[in-house]
């Protein structure tokens, strides 16, 4: 039996909003079906995913950093448990990325003068960005807290750069990763060994129909103003568009399993935090002009033992403008696909959970039958996901 693949698909609209924009500040968009459709990058929508992932409550200790500023955060660690190797943490620090990575250190702005007149000395930090779990970081630090004595005794950044590198530090970094690195993986260019394939795949959200982008003229008042001054004391513009997006994600559940350790427990655990925070989550760009805080409407989660599917091809043909909004058009039309495309191809997957608002329960425009998913509240979809990816992960833990 191969392994499952788990996937998480949805149906979700928002409001005028621009969560996500290009480098003119345009909400993004693409062609799909010949149309111009309104899109979130999956960067973006990954990005506000790890975040509620990360935050969960449940999920202590499997979140990570993503950033240039690693050395850093090791030394000030450091000098927190081994005060004595303050004027070294920062060699220390940038020595540990090195070597667990392979990483050169981002060239150096010219020093600026503090108000003594004394140079300000600029802090290491990586030529990129590094992604870690946050207890590997700490393991890191534990480490080299536990060699303070032979750090604080090397003279040289050659002596202290060769202690470092052999104190096992890459080994930290390969094992014993957090959800949120299992999930997501991680790339360096320069040390391919201490990749991390990603145990998720997300999709551009794209709007199931075609989408327009519109412009928000604005104007702020000087409080402050003369009364015989009537003119605005800032005047702008900014675009916007709304859309019902279609989600897609899946869960490659051997990888993620590998990258735990082959934990089952440890597994099932980021598995369904994931599909927690991809449901619930929300890029936060402009929100606190157009607080686009919705929730979907339609979700329908499942297992498959042969391959990942992907039905965005249901909106290939975009839903057409209609007094009855797009939402419920595109759950009909999702349903629909999900039905033909099992028929078609004489599968279907392995286990499914849906749920949805009794007012968009599908409805075919030849009002002919439609066999839909048993609707069920999101707690319940929770419970019986959790039911079906344990007995799944058994099954493949057993072959």
């Amino acid at each position: 039996m191969p392994w499952p693949s788990s996937t998480s698909t949805s149906c979700r609209t928002c409001p005028p909003s621009n969560i996500n924009r290009d480098q003119d500040g345009s909400p993004k968009t693409a062609r799909f079906g010949g149309v111009k459709r309104a899109r979130v990058s999956s960067q973006a929508w990954k990005r506000a995913t790890r975040t509620a992932f990360e935050n969960d409550g449940t999920l202590e200790g499997e979140d990570a950093v993503r950033t240039r500023l690693l050395p850093q955060m090791i030394a000030d660690r450091l000098v927190e448990r081994a005060p004595a190797l303050q004027a070294k943490a920062d060699a220390i620090g940038m020595a540990a990325a090195t070597v667990m990575f392979k990483v050169k250190a981002a060239a150096k702005k010219p020093k600026k003068k503090r108000e003594d007149e004394t140079l300000d000395e600029e802090r290491p930090a990586t030529e990129y960005l590094l992604f870690l779990g946050r207890t590997q970081i700490n393991k890191v630090v534990d480490t080299l807290a536990a060699h303070t004595e032979a750090l604080a005794a090397a003279e040289t950044d050659e002596d202290l750069s060769g202690l470092v590198g052999g104190l096992g530090l890459k080994e930290l970094s390969m094992s014993a990763h957090p959800g949120s690195v299992a999930l997501f993986g991680r790339m360096v260019a320069d040390s391919p060994d201490t990749g991390v394939d990603a145990g998720c795949q997300v999709a551009h959200a794209i709007s199931s129909h075609e989408a327009m982008t519109e412009f928000d003229y604005f104007t702020a008042v000087d409080d402050e103003q003369p009364d015989d001054n009537k003119g605005a004391g800032m005047i702008g513009s900014l675009e916007f568009n709304s859309a019902t997006f279609y989600r897609y994600a899946t869960i490659d559940l051997r990888t993620l399993h590998s990258n735990l350790d082959n934990d089952a427990e440890a597994t099932l655990k980021a598995a369904l935090g994931f599909i927690r925070a991809f449901a619930t989550s929300m890029p936060t760009g402009k929100v606190n002009t157009f607080a686009h805080h919705t929730r979907p409407e339609v979700i329908v989660l499942n297992l498959r033992n042969d391959r990942p599917v992907s039905h965005v091809d249901a909106f290939e043909r975009p839903i057409p403008r209609s007094g009855e909004g797009f939402l419920a058009p595109s759950a009909t039309r999702l349903f629909e696909h999900m039905a033909e495309a099992d028929e078609q191809w004489g599968d279907s997957p392995a286990w499914t959970a849906a749920t949805y608002p009794s007012s968009l329960t599908p409805q075919p425009a030849d009002d002919s039958e439609l066999d839909l998913p048993q609707r069920v509240t999101w707690k319940r979809a929770l419970e019986q996901t959790e039911q079906a990816l344990t007995k799944a992960l058994a099954k493949a833990r057993a072959k």
